[in-house]
């Protein structure tokens, strides 16, 4: 059985483990930085600040049976701010024609973009690689709209996401090689971990001109607004819920933005809320599979996927869950 649940200070070590496996962008093996995020998330669940770029929301997902963490995901309510833009490459298009010679091309170009007044931006997918294949990603992933629906009120209107592209077995990125290196002299690893405390070095070398495509490799040109293998399902999904490529890529390693406005994304438009009635009159014939709020602490977050029937105001679940209890659900 799994729950999903905001993260506790107890979950450092399942972090560390999890931050280990592999080479997660989103969970560096850093202890400090775990340490923070999870402070930062207690203090955000608790009491939301007023400045939103200062409220980050930290969901696991927990093995009950074998009390491990098996996956995480985040919510950052405002990414980019005057101290720390939101940076980005804008994909654009430039019409060139020569009378002379009776021809003309179609460029494509990237220019660097930063937003002072960012989106909320949802990321931080992470799933251990013994749970991959059993549909695990999505609750971890779509538990974050259900919170959002939940408190619009302590998000921004755009929600963004920023989609993983297709690496090497080095973990480089071609974009990288093709224009970061040569403004920034240090490889991606290093770049990206020191923009995650500083971004001042962005603005000060990264060029603010138009980059031609047609001046770049091949591999680089081929990467942009691409995602990898792993990443092709997150993409599938925010696509069918209302998501659309924002014409921007991540300015390191061209992965693509996603963008929606919160309450035209179809699963926060399609949530519900109820009360739970007994077990004893779930019928599976009639069921829906979703994700619902379970009783918790004050300044707590706690939801399971589970099978119900919906009749009414009435939530019939599968298993015995706390009756009379008002709940709040998505579907999936």
């Amino acid at each position: 059985m799994f729950l999903l649940r905001s993260v506790r200070n107890s979950d450092l070590d399942g972090l560390r483990e999890l931050s280990g496996l592999a080479n997660f962008i989103n969970l560096p093996p850093n202890i400090k930085m775990l340490k923070e995020r999870i402070e930062s998330s207690e203090r955000s669940f608790k009491k939301p600040s007023s400045d939103l770029s200062k409220n980050n929301y930290f969901f696991v997902l927990e093995d009950l049976d074998k009390k491990k963490i098996a996956g995480v995901s985040m919510i950052h309510a405002q990414h980019g701010t005057e101290k720390e833009p939101h940076f980005y490459l804008k994909e654009g298009k430039e019409r060139k024609y020569s009378e002379t010679l009776r021809q003309g091309y179609i460029h494509g170009t990237l220019t660097l973009g930063l937003d002072h007044d960012g989106p909320t931006e949802i990321g931080g997918l992470v799933l251990h690689p013994e749970y991959r294949g059993k549909k695990l990603g999505k609750q971890l992933s779509l538990v974050r709209f259900l919170f959002l629906g939940m408190h619009p009120e302590n998000f921004k209107e755009t929600i963004h996401a920023e989609l993983l592209p297709p690496f090497d077995d080095n973990g480089n990125s071609p974009l990288w090689e093709a224009i970061g290196r040569r403004f920034l002299n240090m490889d991606y690893s290093e770049a990206d971990e020191l923009s995650r405390t500083n971004k001042e070095f962005i603005l000060s070398l990264f060029p603010r001109e138009k980059i031609y495509e047609t001046l770049l490799s091949m591999d680089a040109r081929s990467a942009i607004g691409k995602v990898g293998k792993e990443t092709i399902p997150v993409k599938k999904m925010l696509e069918k819920i209302g998501f659309h490529y924002a014409e921007e890529v991540d300015p390191f390693d061209g992965g693509p933005h996603y963008k929606a406005k919160l309450k035209e994304i179809s699963t926060i438009k399609n949530m519900f809320t109820g009360e739970i009635s007994s077990c004893k009159d779930f019928s599976p014939t009639s069921a829906n599979s979703v994700i619902i709020t379970l009783p918790s602490d004050e300044g707590e977050f706690l939801a399971t996927q589970i099978n119900v029937n919906l009749k009414g105001d009435k939530i019939i679940p599968e298993r015995e869950l706390e009756i009379g209890f008002k709940t709040s659900g998505i579907f999936i």
